[in-house]
């Protein structure tokens, strides 16, 4: 027998596991967004309200104007935190309630386009992508879901203990979503997003706000079941970047708000700013540590 003889040549060499693959995937995710945060949260949001009210005012060629692949590439990278935050929460199970509840988020707007019916008669001013069945947006679970997420995950933050009775979180989640709205839709009517027939709130009727209840109800019920509370909200507090794409939100639609006088929807992003402060995660030290260099 060879004495001398080395590590066997011929074994097969260690394969990582899938569960090894995908924490390695989301630290590296992880380590992008934060190293990115204030070109994230930040800059994109700015460049994002000033290229979109460039584009209804006139301003930009019509190449670049409502381009819809930048309009879907800017969104996707503003959400980046929340999905990178919330991916080691997503299970089989909430990958179950998340897929329910984008196929209702279909269902009720092809239903709002098709009767009116919940949100009022309104109808899309520009290309937001490819369309569904030539009637609604297909990126349409990616604008919606994560204002629901984020209203959900900002409520979670901010009872805190509090949040542990259903009877509470969920009206004041849905309360934050339609808040949310409070915010989006003045200032998506003001930039030929969208136009509805009848209007009230800044060229928004109130049957619409009504509307959200609904689907302000539906998705916040859908996602407490998606999600633990308890597990939801140690990676809430653990992760630091999650709420940034809120953060993005305030910047853009705040911002927009302001520049078409909607003083009040303007103010509702305000109390979102007093909301994510209420949280202790943004501060200047934040801000210091968040810009680049």
């Amino acid at each position: 027998m060879d004495s001398d003889a080395g590590p066997d040549s011929s074994a097969e060499p260690v394969r990582e596991s899938p569960a090894g693959t995908r924490v390695r995937m989301q630290r590296r995710l992880e380590r992008i967004v934060r190293e990115n945060r204030f070109t994230i949260a930040v800059l994109f949001p700015v460049v994002g309200a000033v290229t979109l009210v460039a584009s209804a005012e006139g301003l930009l060629p019509p190449a670049l104007a409502y381009n819809p692949l930048l309009l879907l590439f800017g969104t996707l990278v503003m959400r980046s935190p929340l999905l990178v935050g919330l991916l080691p929460r997503i299970d089989r199970w909430a990958a179950g309630w998340l897929a329910v509840l984008t196929a209702y988020t279909y269902a009720i707007e092809i239903l709002g386009v098709r009767t009116d019916w919940p949100y009022g008669a309104f109808e899309y001013g520009v290309s937001l992508g490819p369309m569904a069945f030539g009637e609604v947006p297909l990126a349409l679970p990616l604008f919606f879901l994560p204002l629901v997420l984020n209203a959900v995950l900002l409520t979670v933050l901010v009872l805190g203990p509090l949040g542990d009775r259903a009877l509470v979180r969920i009206p004041v989640a849905i309360a934050a979503v339609v808040a949310v709205d409070l915010v989006l839709d003045p200032g998506a009517v003001a930039i030929g997003f969208w136009t509805f027939e009848a209007g009230g709130y800044y060229g928004v009727p109130r049957s619409n706000y009504v509307g959200w209840v609904l689907s302000g109800t539906v998705a916040v019920s859908l996602v407490d079941l998606a999600f633990d509370r308890a597990a939801l909200l140690e990676r809430a507090r653990d992760c630091e970047f999650i709420l940034d794409d809120l953060v993005s939100f305030v910047l853009l639609w705040g911002s927009i708000n302001l520049l078409y006088t909607n003083w009040l929807a303007a103010g509702v992003a305000g109390v979102f700013c007093l909301g994510l402060f209420a949280t202790g995660r943004y501060d200047l030290e934040m801000v210091r540590t968040a810009l680049p260099g």
